[in-house]
């Protein structure tokens, strides 16, 4: 449930009211409740602020994941599958873009431009297997360098994930992270 919580909203909501409260009691000659409103909400405000500058919000599921995928998911999903999952579906703060670690090891880290952007997510069964699929904006990077790094990612997500890789629009390319056999069987 915390992973669906902006804490930049939640420093600002927090530190609003109590800075207002600073205020008002500063207005009617209140000296206590005027220094807790201005020692704490002040810097709960600017804290808020600074978290919510540097905030990437949660990755939407689309379309929302069905319940018999959802029980595929709990017999099937890698330990890699739900970390990708769990870390691109709640805020984070202070990184260029979800998953920027993972893209500049795979080596699609331009010189000055944007990484690829994940935009979506979904979970769905392919050939009675579970499947992440992640949807990216590429527009800097094309699909072929997308498929000649298919090799090493099977490396950096597996064991137990196949890569497949799609596009599906212009600057638009699907990363289905696939579980394979050898992952059930162990």
């Amino acid at each position: 449930m915390f992973r669906k919580i902006s804490l930049g909203t939640l420093g600002l909501t927090i530190g609003g009211i109590l800075t207002i409260i600073g205020f008002v009691a500063y207005a009617v000659h209140n000296a206590t409740v005027n220094l807790v409103g201005f020692f704490y909400g002040i810097p709960v405000l600017l804290g808020g602020l600074a978290l919510k500058a540097n905030e990437l919000k949660p990755v939407p599921f689309i379309p929302p994941t069905p319940e018999s995928v959802l029980s595929l998911r709990k017999q099937q999903a890698t330990d890699t599958q739900n970390q990708v999952r769990q870390d691109i579906t709640r805020y984070r703060y202070g990184l260029d873009a979800h998953l920027d670690k993972a893209l500049t090891y795979l080596g699609f880290e331009q010189p000055g431009e944007d990484f690829p952007e994940v935009v979506a997510l979904r979970e769905m069964v392919i050939d009675g297997n579970y499947a992440l699929v992640l949807e990216f904006d590429s527009p800097q990077v094309p699909l072929d360098m997308w498929q000649q790094k298919q090799q090493k990612m099977i490396g950096f997500f597996g064991p137990g994930v196949d890569v497949n890789i799609t596009q599906t629009g212009e600057d638009k390319i699907e990363l289905a992270l696939i579980t394979t056999l050898e992952s059930q069987n162990s």
